[in-house]
């Protein structure tokens, strides 16, 4: 079998059959464990082909468990916590888990390192899909489209010049927190609105930045939140990044600025952006992700007129779900064949 990740130039169902026809298992039948229902079943069936599938119809975590004992490999398709336990109920036969997702925020990686267990991933394909929606939310935001909305509901529509004014994105200055291939997608996005700058800052430098000619300058934290106009959370949720955006890095923006979150909603103390939304610290935010997921129907995010809220839609089309499904299948068959990961998770 080759090893390397099936391009994604053809349509789903035609590099999924490719890739198990591409398999080699002699007479065994790989046990795999899939822990959601909600995929296609003709995927789930082409991968019946060659291998013993169970799938897991319920929801909670003790569905999940029970479908993965025995697992040889398993496609991880919730973001339900995998860690010891889970690997522990998998069994020793387990040989490799692919997650379908970039954000790996709920696994626990060094059980997989201490266990010699491979875990693969499904980043870069989920990078035009959260770009995008981080564009949407953008011009959602500045532009009062929740507010709006909620006024025509109201009957509190008004007809004069300086009603409703929002924020211009060109000529701007956009700063993007994480350019890794996301942010790097959404200054692409950005080029056709005219901004007039592009800060980033991160843990390093980007040498895309520094030599792909993208235009975006590498600056401290604080630079950027007193600088931008626009600011894009696009990093990881880590020890170092969990609630970086608090009440007092919110006092560093512009009361003009307008917030926009596609990353992981724990990046963000959020009663401290309500509290910065309602008294006007920034102008407004567009939110892809918050604390909890599922938000509570009575969180104060959802009454803010200056909130554009969705419910994690970031990587929600129906192309990103089967290439990121293929991603994932392609992973956990590549090491079961005798290969390597495709999409390898390393740790940073």
């Amino acid at each position: 079998m080759r090893t390397g990740l099936v391009r994604l130039t053809r349509s789903l169902p035609k590099m999924l059959d490719l890739l198990v026809e591409q398999l080699n298992f002699g007479a065994h039948r790989p046990k795999l464990a899939i822990t959601c229902s909600d995929i296609p079943s003709r995927y789930i069936d082409t991968l019946k082909q060659k291998c013993d599938v169970t799938v897991c119809e319920g929801t909670n975590r003790s569905d999940i468990l029970r479908s993965i004992s025995g697992a040889e490999g398993i496609l991880w398709l919730t973001a339900d916590r995998l860690d010891s336990e889970a690997l522990d109920v998998a069994g020793q036969q387990l040989k490799v888990v692919s997650t379908m997702t970039s954000g790996m925020d709920y696994v626990a990686a060094e059980e997989f390192s201490k266990r010699g267990i491979a875990l693969g991933h499904t980043p870069k394909v989920v990078n035009d899909p959260v770009a995008d929606i981080a564009i949407g939310l953008m011009l959602a935001a500045a532009r009062r489209f929740h507010e709006g909305r909620m006024k025509i509901a109201t009957g509190q529509w008004e007809m004069r010049p300086q009603w409703m004014l929002g924020q211009d994105v060109p000529g701007s200055t956009v700063g993007i927190v994480g350019f890794g291939g996301i942010g790097q997608t959404i200054l692409k996005r950005l080029k056709g609105f005219d901004i007039g700058r592009c800060l980033y800052t991160g843990r390093n430098r980007k040498v895309e930045a520094e030599q792909g000619g993208s235009g975006a300058s590498y600056v401290d934290f604080a630079t950027l939140l007193r600088e931008s106009d626009f600011v894009f959370i696009a990093c990881p949720l880590t020890g170092e990044t969990a609630n970086m955006f608090n009440r007092e890095t919110f006092a560093l923006m512009k009361p003009s600025s307008v917030l926009i979150n596609v990353a992981r909603g724990g990046i963000v103390d959020q009663p401290a952006l309500v509290e910065a939304l309602t008294n006007g610290t920034i102008f407004a935010a567009g939110l892809d992700v918050m604390t909890p997921e599922p938000l509570d129907t009575n969180d104060p995010l959802l009454s803010l007129p200056n909130c554009v809220v969705v419910p994690h839609l970031g990587t929600a089309t129906k192309q990103s779900l089967l290439d990121m499904f293929t991603i994932t299948a392609n992973n956990v068959l590549s090491v079961l064949a005798g290969g390597s990961l495709v999409a390898p998770f390393h740790k940073s």
